[in-house]
Protein backbone atom coordinates (compact mmCIF):
# COMPACT_ATOMS: atom_id res chain seq x y z
CA UNK A 1 0.00 0.00 0.00
CA UNK A 2 1.66 3.02 -1.24
CA UNK A 3 0.43 6.01 1.47
CA UNK A 4 1.87 9.76 1.14
CA UNK A 5 2.31 9.21 5.74
CA UNK A 6 2.34 12.91 6.26
CA UNK A 7 -0.57 13.58 3.94
CA UNK A 8 -2.29 11.07 5.98
CA UNK A 9 -1.55 12.08 9.38
CA UNK A 10 -2.22 15.98 8.43
CA UNK A 11 -5.69 14.63 7.02
CA UNK A 12 -6.60 13.45 10.36
CA UNK A 13 -6.04 16.35 12.09
CA UNK A 14 -9.37 18.20 11.87
CA UNK A 15 -12.63 17.24 14.49
CA UNK A 16 -14.91 16.87 11.68
CA UNK A 17 -12.59 14.66 9.75
CA UNK A 18 -11.99 12.18 12.51
CA UNK A 19 -16.31 12.79 13.55
CA UNK A 20 -17.00 11.64 10.06
CA UNK A 21 -14.09 8.64 10.73
CA UNK A 22 -16.38 7.76 13.86
CA UNK A 23 -19.39 7.65 11.96
CA UNK A 24 -18.05 5.66 8.85
CA UNK A 25 -16.33 2.76 11.18
CA UNK A 26 -20.01 1.62 11.98
CA UNK A 27 -21.17 1.75 8.66
CA UNK A 28 -20.64 3.28 4.95
CA UNK A 29 -23.04 6.08 4.04
CA UNK A 30 -23.92 9.06 1.94
CA UNK A 31 -23.00 11.96 2.66
CA UNK A 32 -26.92 13.74 3.56
CA UNK A 33 -26.75 10.96 6.56
CA UNK A 34 -23.30 12.17 7.59
CA UNK A 35 -24.42 16.12 7.27
CA UNK A 36 -27.53 15.66 9.26
CA UNK A 37 -25.88 13.26 12.03
CA UNK A 38 -22.56 15.87 12.38
CA UNK A 39 -24.82 18.91 11.77
CA UNK A 40 -22.99 20.08 8.87
CA UNK A 41 -23.78 21.33 5.75
CA UNK A 42 -23.90 18.34 3.07
CA UNK A 43 -20.96 20.76 0.97
CA UNK A 44 -18.75 20.53 4.00
CA UNK A 45 -19.09 16.96 4.48
CA UNK A 46 -18.30 16.65 0.85
CA UNK A 47 -15.33 18.91 1.17
CA UNK A 48 -13.75 16.77 3.69
CA UNK A 49 -14.98 13.51 2.61
CA UNK A 50 -13.04 14.46 -0.69
CA UNK A 51 -9.99 15.43 1.56
CA UNK A 52 -9.57 11.86 3.16
CA UNK A 53 -10.61 10.01 0.45
CA UNK A 54 -7.57 11.62 -1.74
CA UNK A 55 -5.01 10.00 1.00
CA UNK A 56 -7.23 6.63 0.84
CA UNK A 57 -8.73 6.69 4.08
CA UNK A 58 -12.36 6.36 2.67
CA UNK A 59 -13.36 4.96 -0.34
CA UNK A 60 -16.95 6.08 -2.71
CA UNK A 61 -19.35 4.11 -4.49
CA UNK A 62 -22.21 4.70 -6.22
CA UNK A 63 -25.50 3.16 -5.01
CA UNK A 64 -28.57 4.08 -7.16
CA UNK A 65 -28.49 7.88 -6.60
CA UNK A 66 -26.09 8.36 -4.26
CA UNK A 67 -22.49 8.23 -3.38
CA UNK A 68 -21.44 6.21 -0.55
CA UNK A 69 -18.88 6.20 1.45
CA UNK A 70 -16.82 3.97 3.45
CA UNK A 71 -13.48 3.10 6.04
CA UNK A 72 -10.54 1.49 4.36
CA UNK A 73 -10.47 -1.11 6.59
CA UNK A 74 -7.09 -2.05 5.45
CA UNK A 75 -5.52 1.36 6.19
CA UNK A 76 -7.66 1.96 9.43
CA UNK A 77 -6.50 -1.56 11.05
CA UNK A 78 -2.52 -0.46 10.45
CA UNK A 79 -0.75 0.41 13.31
CA UNK A 80 1.51 3.50 13.94
CA UNK A 81 4.97 0.81 13.45
CA UNK A 82 3.53 -0.04 10.24
CA UNK A 83 3.84 3.64 8.95
CA UNK A 84 6.94 3.84 10.35
CA UNK A 85 8.13 0.54 9.06
CA UNK A 86 6.27 1.82 5.21
CA UNK A 87 8.79 5.18 5.79
CA UNK A 88 11.67 3.56 6.14
CA UNK A 89 11.21 1.15 3.51
CA UNK A 90 10.44 4.06 0.96
CA UNK A 91 13.87 5.49 2.48
CA UNK A 92 15.53 2.28 1.51
CA UNK A 93 13.79 2.61 -2.16
CA UNK A 94 15.43 6.28 -2.42
CA UNK A 95 18.90 5.59 -1.48
CA UNK A 96 18.75 2.18 -3.78
CA UNK A 97 17.48 5.09 -6.51
CA UNK A 98 20.61 6.99 -5.91
CA UNK A 99 22.83 4.25 -5.88
CA UNK A 100 21.67 3.06 -9.18
CA UNK A 101 22.10 6.50 -10.84
CA UNK A 102 25.42 6.72 -9.36
CA UNK A 103 26.64 3.21 -10.88
CA UNK A 104 25.29 4.33 -14.42
CA UNK A 105 26.90 7.48 -13.89
CA UNK A 106 30.33 5.92 -13.20
CA UNK A 107 30.07 3.31 -16.15
CA UNK A 108 29.02 6.12 -18.89
CA UNK A 109 32.38 8.40 -17.56
CA UNK A 110 35.22 5.49 -16.89
CA UNK A 111 36.05 3.09 -18.61
CA UNK A 112 39.15 0.35 -17.89
CA UNK A 113 39.52 2.87 -14.47
CA UNK A 114 40.12 5.49 -16.96
CA UNK A 115 37.89 8.61 -16.82
CA UNK A 116 36.88 9.43 -20.25
CA UNK A 117 35.65 12.75 -20.16
CA UNK A 118 35.03 15.96 -17.49
CA UNK A 119 31.31 15.74 -16.30
CA UNK A 120 29.69 19.38 -17.71
CA UNK A 121 26.76 18.34 -15.18
CA UNK A 122 27.97 19.17 -11.25
CA UNK A 123 26.03 16.82 -9.81
CA UNK A 124 27.82 14.05 -11.79
CA UNK A 125 30.86 15.44 -11.58
CA UNK A 126 30.08 15.05 -8.04
CA UNK A 127 30.07 11.68 -8.36
CA UNK A 128 33.11 11.09 -10.26
CA UNK A 129 35.68 13.07 -7.36
CA UNK A 130 34.17 11.01 -5.39
CA UNK A 131 35.36 8.26 -7.09
CA UNK A 132 38.68 8.82 -7.73
CA UNK A 133 38.68 10.60 -4.29
CA UNK A 134 38.54 6.75 -3.34
CA UNK A 135 42.30 6.76 -4.33
CA UNK A 136 43.48 8.81 -1.74
CA UNK A 137 44.17 7.62 2.01
CA UNK A 138 41.98 9.28 4.70
CA UNK A 139 44.39 11.19 7.67
CA UNK A 140 47.56 11.87 4.89
CA UNK A 141 48.81 14.64 3.98
CA UNK A 142 49.82 15.09 0.18
CA UNK A 143 51.72 17.24 -1.53
CA UNK A 144 50.73 19.39 -4.88
CA UNK A 145 52.47 16.66 -6.70
CA UNK A 146 51.73 13.72 -5.39
CA UNK A 147 48.00 15.20 -5.85
CA UNK A 148 48.90 15.40 -9.47
CA UNK A 149 50.04 11.84 -10.32
CA UNK A 150 47.22 10.44 -8.21
CA UNK A 151 44.50 12.28 -10.79
CA UNK A 152 46.28 11.87 -14.00
CA UNK A 153 45.89 8.30 -13.26
CA UNK A 154 42.37 8.87 -13.87
CA UNK A 155 42.76 11.62 -16.24
CA UNK A 156 45.41 14.14 -17.82
CA UNK A 157 43.21 17.37 -16.94
CA UNK A 158 44.35 17.33 -13.13
CA UNK A 159 44.74 20.67 -12.55
CA UNK A 160 40.73 21.59 -13.35
CA UNK A 161 39.86 18.24 -11.32
CA UNK A 162 41.92 18.85 -8.42
CA UNK A 163 40.71 22.22 -8.56
CA UNK A 164 37.24 20.74 -8.38
CA UNK A 165 37.53 18.58 -5.65
CA UNK A 166 38.83 21.90 -3.50
CA UNK A 167 35.50 23.81 -4.47
CA UNK A 168 33.33 20.14 -4.12
CA UNK A 169 34.86 20.37 -0.54
CA UNK A 170 36.17 16.65 -0.54
CA UNK A 171 40.17 17.84 -0.54
CA UNK A 172 41.08 20.63 1.90
CA UNK A 173 44.55 22.72 0.88
CA UNK A 174 46.72 24.89 3.05
CA UNK A 175 49.67 25.88 1.11
CA UNK A 176 50.87 22.93 -0.93
CA UNK A 177 49.69 20.69 1.18
CA UNK A 178 45.98 18.39 0.54
CA UNK A 179 44.02 15.93 2.30
CA UNK A 180 40.97 14.26 2.53
CA UNK A 181 38.34 16.47 3.66
CA UNK A 182 36.19 14.79 6.55
CA UNK A 183 33.24 14.74 6.11
CA UNK A 184 31.55 12.82 8.91
CA UNK A 185 30.50 16.03 10.74
CA UNK A 186 28.34 16.71 7.90
CA UNK A 187 24.91 15.05 8.64
CA UNK A 188 23.65 14.76 4.59
CA UNK A 189 24.14 12.25 2.89
CA UNK A 190 26.56 12.85 -0.37
CA UNK A 191 24.39 11.05 -2.19
CA UNK A 192 21.48 13.40 -1.17
CA UNK A 193 24.04 16.59 -1.87
CA UNK A 194 24.58 15.76 -6.00
CA UNK A 195 20.66 14.56 -6.24
CA UNK A 196 19.60 18.22 -5.25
Amino acid sequence: MNIDNVKLFKCLGDKSRLSILSNLINEPMYVELLAERLNLTPSTVSFHLKKMEEVGLVHSKKEQYYMIYEIDEQLLNMSLSDFIHQENSEEKMQREREEKYRSKVISSFFQYGKLKSIPVQRKKARIVYEEILKAFEPNRKYTEREVNIIIADYHDDFCTIRRDMISENLLEREGNIYWVKDNNSNDKNPLQYYLL
